[in-house]
């Protein structure tokens, strides 16, 4: 189940950030015009758990946001 934690993960961040789904996706279309997406398209890749690396890292940089590695025996 850690596609369900990754998917409310990703969700929670672009809520808390102001941004809504359909806003990324826009944003998304503008950087990459050749390879256009919508929103139903990462939506379904989220519940699905499939969405790509690079594309959470694309997200995670247009809500001014960056994913970083952390050792696991690291405090929180």
């Amino acid at each position: 189940m850690a596609d369900v934690n990754i998917r409310n993960e990703i969700k929670a961040e672009i809520a808390k950030s102001g941004w809504t789904l359909t806003d990324i996706v826009k944003e998304m279309n503008l950087l990459h015009p050749e390879e256009t997406t919508t929103s139903q398209n990462i939506s379904n890749k989220l519940t699905r758990g499939t969405l790509k690396y690079s594309e959470a890292l694309e997200i995670a940089a247009i809500i001014g946001k960056r994913i970083s590695w952390v050792p696991a025996n690291a405090e929180e």
